[in-house]
């Protein structure tokens, strides 16, 4: 038994859990599958896995260039609480439920593929990072309500395997909006806050160009460049932020900002403004590895999965994370991060003058690293359907419920609610917290009632599969016949069109130059 129970941590810790190598995985057997050369295999499946790596080094950067920046703002604002970050929880809980997460994971990807095989839900997960983190949170809300551990990794493999192939066919029909065509789903557990997002840009934005058309002075024409205008953006807000951090605590406190995490504390104020300005440069440099990453991943992935989906799943579509929808509106990006932000400080100061007071919700503070990547996504699902004004409102949505819905969550977690992080994104707090009320409604009725709300979860989503994906539904159908055919964002790129159900010519917004050709549509099995 032991021996079992190491072996599937391996796989879970070492493998399934890096989507480097799940990535590079699933591209061999595709391949393998369409029976290319050892060589093709072997360049394929690396330069896949290069591609995560690359990302993920991108999002490493992100960490290290918003991290002064986030003391200077509970600095100035004098706020202390929570900070939601998914990696601190999920480290915090392995050393007590490691064995249970590895097992309720692996169950969990083996029902997700039965369930993609036998229902109309023809999703593959494989951001594997993010089904690490839902499988920790499924453990700690069963494992701390009582349950035998036979029981966690029953009941928690089912629902984990019921999330995977549910939540991307939730947000695919604003995905196909963004990308054109029916080739990749989003795999990440913010899916709430992006149909949120997609669902606002169709109501406030039907006429509202989209952010990649915004019109520049003639001298600004360089922020055309994504790059670039992410950095400048950056480096305003750090000497902005750093400037009222220096005034409120002063010169001493202040100079050590930039000493967390093994940096060095600035030396004089000269030294203490070019720091941030380097910081808000880096910024931008962190930006640019993840595109990067993103176009090598779509290069190699989509047409090698095409491969496995005819032997597997025949119509899989692959489900991969946020970042995979950035190239499709990269100034969207910026302005959903800048947006979700506002949202996280409102709701925080919601939070702190009526809902902590009155039901003793904590205090929930806007961790940039979620708001950027969550707030960027819904940024693009929000420009998607309503342009600049949709961009805006949907992406400040999205910062409002990635700040309550960690709140409620909190209170699920048991002893673990106590400590000083929690997880962050959309899906863990609504999914986590219905589960753990329902969780504490007795043994076996906790588990009929769970069971229950993971049943609804599928069979609502096969039945909006079904009347809504399938039948080739357009979010921004409305918004493109109001701008006219002729507007900037309502003309197919290259005239790709987009395979559904049905054959129909699928309106998209326009990639901006640069942005990857959106491959072509898995043939039916």
């Amino acid at each position: 038994m032991h021996r079992l129970i190491s072996l599937a941590t391996f796989l879970v810790n070492e493998i399934l859990s890096q989507p480097a190598y799940l990535i590079g995985l699933i591209t061999a057997a595709g391949l393998i599958a369409l029976r290319k050369t050892a060589g093709q295999i072997a360049g394929g499946a690396l330069k896949a896995t290069l591609g995560f790596l690359l990302i993920g080094a991108g999002a490493g950067l992100v960490v290290g260039a918003l991290g002064p920046l986030g003391g200077m703002i509970q600095g100035t604002t004098g706020a202390h609480g929570v900070i939601p970050t998914n990696e601190a929880i999920v480290g915090i809980a392995q050393a007590q439920f490691g064995a249970r997460v590895a097992w309720l994971m692996i169950l969990g990807f083996a029902v997700a593929l039965v369930l993609a095989r036998v229902t109309p839900l023809r999703y593959v997960f494989l951001t594997g990072h993010h089904m690490l983190f839902m499988a920790t949170l499924l453990t700690m809300v069963l494992a701390t309500s009582g349950r035998s551990s036979v029981v966690v990794v029953a009941v928690g493999g089912l629902l984990l395997g019921i999330l995977l192939v549910a939540m991307p066919a939730f947000a695919h029909p604003w995905t196909k909006r963004i990308t054109g065509n029916n080739s990749i789903a989003i795999g990440h557990f913010g899916t709430a806050g992006y149909v949120v997002a997609g669902a606002a840009g169709q109501l406030v934005g039907r006429r509202s160009r989209s952010t990649e058309d915004m019109k520049l002075p003639e001298g600004l024409r360089f922020l055309r460049d994504s790059m670039v205008a992410t950095a400048l953006s950056m480096v305003l807000i750090y000497v902005v932020m750093s400037l009222a951090y220096l005034a409120r605590a002063g010169r001493t406190a202040a100079f050590q900002a930039f000493a967390a995490d093994g940096g060095s504390a600035a030396t004089g104020l000269g030294n203490y403004v070019m720091k941030s300005v380097m910081q808000g440069l880096q910024f931008g440099i962190a930006v640019a590895v993840i595109l990067f990453g993103v176009r090598t991943i779509l290069g190699e992935l989509v047409p090698a999965f095409q491969g496995i989906a005819g032997k597997l799943v025949p119509g899989a579509v692959p489900s991969l994370d946020a970042p995979i929808v950035f190239p499709y509106a990269q100034n969207a990006v910026l302005i959903g991060f800048l947006a979700s932000f506002t949202g996280g400080l409102a709701g925080l100061a919601l939070l702190t003058w009526a809902f902590h007071p009155a039901f003793g919700l904590a205090l929930v503070l806007p961790g940039l690293v979620p708001h950027f990547f969550t707030g960027g996504a819904a940024g693009v699902y929000g420009n998607a359907t309503g342009g600049r004004r949709g961009a805006v409102v949907g992406a400040f949505l999205n910062g409002v419920l990635i700040t309550f819905l960690p709140a409620l969550l909190l209170k699920v977690l048991g002893a673990f609610g106590k400590e000083n992080t929690t997880f962050g994104d959309a899906d863990f707090g609504w999914f986590g917290t219905l589960i753990g009320n329902a969780a504490k409604t007795g043994s076996t009725a906790g588990v009929v009632l769970m069971l229950l709300l993971g049943a609804l979860l599928l069979g609502g989503a096969i039945l909006f599969q079904k009347r809504v994906v399938d039948t080739g539904w357009d979010p921004g159908a409305r918004r493109d016949a109001l701008l006219g055919d002729d507007a900037p964002g309502a003309r197919p790129a290259g005239g790709a069109t987009t395979a559904t159900a049905t054959v129909r010519t699928y309106a998209k917004i326009a990639p901006p130059p640069g942005a990857p050709t959106p491959p072509p549509p898995p043939e039916e099995g």
